[in-house]
């Protein structure tokens, strides 16, 4: 069996930035097994499959880290839509994803994709001290969604961080977001899950399922410029509408091959 294989670096218009995605399109679902066999082997931070279903636009999409199967990934999609409509069905005016999170749709916006995810606003929570121990740095607070968001003062200190990423293999949530405003955005931010085979993640759409709230009524405005401050780095534009958030940005395609299944 022959498996298309594409490698598409999601929020970014450059080659080797933003967040390296594996897309394989298929006609039938996998077994789990083999999925997840496949994203080991790509050991990016996610691989994306769909499949067709239903009208023209419509598919199934999941996701797998080189560990595990999640439950939303923001890179990955923007990876698997600007496949579909930039290269397998460029004539779509947008595409429609049945996934473990619901219906997710992106479409073009003034020559950038747009996500609409839903919004995962944090709250106040209960953490384990040994959370600051493993992140170190000085944070103002820490907040609690899928994952923890935990708060800083400046742009310099996320990016000084240094976790100990074999102590955050301990969390007790799926990953972690650490964030502060920005110099040149509105706010920046960086995620961990080393739990999940990603120990930093290099651009994170699900995070700013949790981030565009948070940052939304903290600066009293709902349109936001967001960094993703890790080594690659990562630019998203995103909107506040209730209880969906918009991420708007960009993609491009660096690998294009196959894999062999005997």
């Amino acid at each position: 069996m022959k498996i298309p294989l594409y490698q598409i670096d999601a929020f970014s218009n450059k080659p080797f930035r933003g967040n390296p995605a594996a897309i394989c399109p298929l006609t039938s679902w996998l077994p789990d097994e083999t999925m997840q066999s496949i994203a080991a082997e790509n050991n990016l931070a996610e691989t994306a499959f769909f499949v067709p279903e239903g009208p023209l636009g419509r598919f199934g999409l999941r996701w797998f880290t080189p560990a595990v199967e999640v439950d939303l990934c923001g890179h990955a999609t923007l990876a698997a839509a600007h496949l579909i409509l930039d290269y397998l069905q460029p004539g779509l005016p947008q595409v429609w994803f049945d996934s473990k999170s619901g219906e997710l749709t992106v479409k073009k916006v003034n020559g950038k994709l747009t996500l609409d995810f839903p919004s995962r606003p944090p709250a106040e929570c209960t953490f384990d001290p040994s959370l600051l121990t493993a992140l170190g740095g000085k944070p103002e607070k820490v907040l609690g969604a899928r994952d923890y968001l935990v708060v800083y003062e400046s742009e310099d200190d996320v990016r000084a961080l240094k976790p100990n990423m074999q102590a955050l293999m301990e969390i007790d949530r799926f990953a972690v977001i650490v964030t502060a405003p920005g110099r040149d955005a509105d706010f920046v931010s960086r995620f961990f899950a080393p739990a999940k085979g990603v120990a930093e993640d290099p651009v994170t759409g699900s995070a700013h399922c949790t981030l565009i709230p948070y940052w939304a009524e903290r600066l009293g405005k709902n349109k936001l410029h967001a960094l993703q401050v890790s080594q690659r780095g990562g630019e998203l534009w995103c909107e506040l509408h209730g209880d969906r958030v918009w991420m708007s940005g960009h993609a491009v395609r660096v690998i294009e091959g196959h894999f062999f299944l005997d």
